[in-house]
């Protein structure tokens, strides 16, 4: 047996390729786990397709008017966006002394000539041409123009706007257009995919896409909308967003931004709240709600805990306006309403959207948390007119103030009420504060405030005041039930450390 000469060099070369090899080797499944990554990325071409050719673009004209403070050379996306989240004139004009207009030159036909006014998406809902969009696209236009995908550009007349929703729906000649399905927000969660069609700065059917950031987002207005990072820019206003069966679940209506433009937070109304509206619009040219005439507040955490509520739920009554349904059913300032007709009351906001939705003239039933007790009221509700305030009025000062070491040890002076600040406030009793320092200053009482209720025991007068004031635990918060005016509240007293 011949035995071969070592030999270092092809060694080196059987080692590096056996390097080689194996690294080949051990790239084939991480490629393959590459590719099949990629195609579980989501494709939104067949969406785009089956959606696209029922969303419009809108445009707005209107009548040549005097000055509006916005530049002349600003672009139409841009005024949408200022008239949508800023309101008039331009940016920059608001910290800055407002200039004499100079009188505009009068031209021929002025009165007659149209001008362009913002612009818009929307979507067709039924073949024979309603379409849905905001309500701030076409408010105050006097034409308004919708563009198919097809370019045709079609007059619509605006069927009707509700401003409180942010919705509106318009009507298009036409016969066997293409529509959108409309989905079940219900089923939409949070990490979802969704796409949203529209024209953004004028941009015609332009398509992006992102996820559902929150569901039920309390943004201060009527409705909890959607939000989203899907890219929504001006122009994208009332376009639809649409999920990953084909199925629309949002009018994308709001952005926040600090610039213009789009910065990773949009927001959208709930399709099936949108429907709603557009029914009754199309039927009525109005929406008809429901209203039981209470002012209302969040429960705080700080509250629920301290009046034994447990956790932070339901609508803090602060004013009941008089002669109101909720007034004839008993509800009182500082009540807490948790459920309606049955249904959990969560943030304060729900309240105003279960009444709303409710048909006037209907018997519901109010669940109160009242003094430590809950209790059923029933309301016959009214139908929703011009929003109203309360009147604020101020107890006189008639009394000296009378205190003791337990009401001062809080920080409180107080004083009986006369018949006529009862009479007035309309209140079987209480007492009215003098004097508010230290604690009670920090918790936000003040002079001339009036306190109705410490904890779960009813105050009628000083006497009771103080008896309660006495069974307080001066190591643990306590709630304080303040009446201002006709504005009602409860604030927690803490605790000095």
């Amino acid at each position: 047996m011949t035995r071969t000469p070592w030999n270092p060099l092809r060694a080196w070369t059987l080692a590096i390729a056996f390097a080689l090899g194996a690294g080949t080797l051990a790239l084939v499944p991480h490629e393959s786990t590459h590719a099949q990554a990629g195609r579980n990325l989501p494709d939104f071409a067949d969406l785009a397709e089956q959606v696209g050719p029922a969303v419009v673009g809108i445009r707005t004209l209107e009548r040549a008017k005097a000055a509006t403070g916005l530049p002349d050379n600003m672009d139409e996306e841009m005024r949408e966006f200022f008239r949508r989240f800023f309101g008039q004139p331009a940016p920059g004009t608001p910290d800055q002394p407002r200039r004499p207009q100079r009188p505009q030159r009068p031209q021929p036909d002025e009165d007659n000539r149209e001008q362009p006014r913002g612009l818009g998406s929307g979507f067709i809902l039924s073949p024979d041409g309603f379409v849905m969009t905001n309500a701030h696209v076409v408010d105050g236009a006097d034409e308004v123009i919708v563009t198919l995908t097809d370019k045709r550009e079609l007059k619509a007349k605006i069927v009707g706007l509700d401003k409180r929703t942010d919705v509106a729906v318009v009507k298009i000649e036409g016969t066997n257009l293409p529509y959108v399905k409309v989905g079940d927000v219900g089923k939409l969660r949070v990490g979802e995919w969704v796409l949203a069609i529209g024209s953004p700065f004028g941009l015609e059917s332009t398509v992006t896409a992102g996820i559902v950031s929150a569901k039920q987002r309390d943004t201060g207005d009527y409705l909890p909308l959607i939000q989203t990072d899907v890219a929504i820019n001006p122009g994208n206003s009332g376009g639809p967003l649409i999920n990953m069966r084909g199925e629309v679940v949002g009018i994308n209506s709001q952005i926040y931004s600090r610039s213009g433009g789009y910065m990773g937070i949009s927001f959208a109304i709930p399709i099936d709240e949108a429907i709603r509206v557009s029914e009754q619009l199309r039927t009525a040219g109005k929406v008809t709600r429901g209203r039981i005439g209470v002012s209302i507040d969040q429960v705080s955490r700080d509250v629920a805990e301290s009046i034994g509520l447990g956790r932070p739920q339901g609508a803090l009554v602060r004013s009941v306006e008089s002669g109101s349904p909720a007034d004839k059913a008993g509800i009182e300032p500082n009540d807490i309403i948790t459920k309606f007709n049955g249904n959990t009351i969560d943030r304060a906001t729900d309240l105003p959207r279960m009444v709303g939705n409710t048909k006037p003239g209907t018997r519901a039933t109010l669940t109160v948390f009242r003094k430590g007790q809950t209790r059923e009221l029933a309301v016959t509700v009214a139908e929703f007119e011009q929003e109203r305030s309360a009147r604020a009025s101020s107890p006189q000062k008639d009394e000296k103030p009378k205190g003791s070491p337990a009401a001062q040890s809080i920080g409180l002076q107080v004083s009986e009420l006369t018949d006529a600040q009862k009479k007035e406030l309309k209140l079987r009793g209480g007492v009215k504060v003098d004097a508010a320092t230290e604690a009670a200053a920090r918790a936000g009482i003040r002079e001339g405030d009036v306190i109705t209720q410490i904890a779960n025991s009813e105050i009628n007068n000083v006497r009771d005041f103080e008896a309660a004031v006495a069974k307080v635990d001066r190591a643990k918060p306590v709630a304080v039930y303040v009446r201002r005016g006709e504005l009602a509240a409860i604030l927690v007293i803490r605790p000095a450390r």
